[in-house]
């Protein structure tokens, strides 16, 4: 993620669910975005719903987006 931030990424979308865990997100600026997936059909049927994620974010939330 420090790679990520130093490239200029503002969010990140992921669906490792146990990133949370892994990770101390406190100092982070990126965004995270977890889809709680990982089945692109499903993934598929709610992009309106992770654009809106996408949409209200702010630099270093988490948000877990339900699909």
């Amino acid at each position: 993620m420090s790679a990520a931030e130093a490239d200029g990424f503002k969010i990140l979308i992921t669906t490792d669910q146990s990133l949370g865990y892994q990770q101390n997100l406190k100092s982070r600026q990126i965004a995270i975005i977890v889809l709680m997936t990982t089945s692109w059909p499903k993934i598929q049927t709610q992009i309106p719903k992770i654009v809106a994620a996408i949409d209200s974010i702010k630099p270093s939330d988490y948000v877990e987006v339900e699909i």
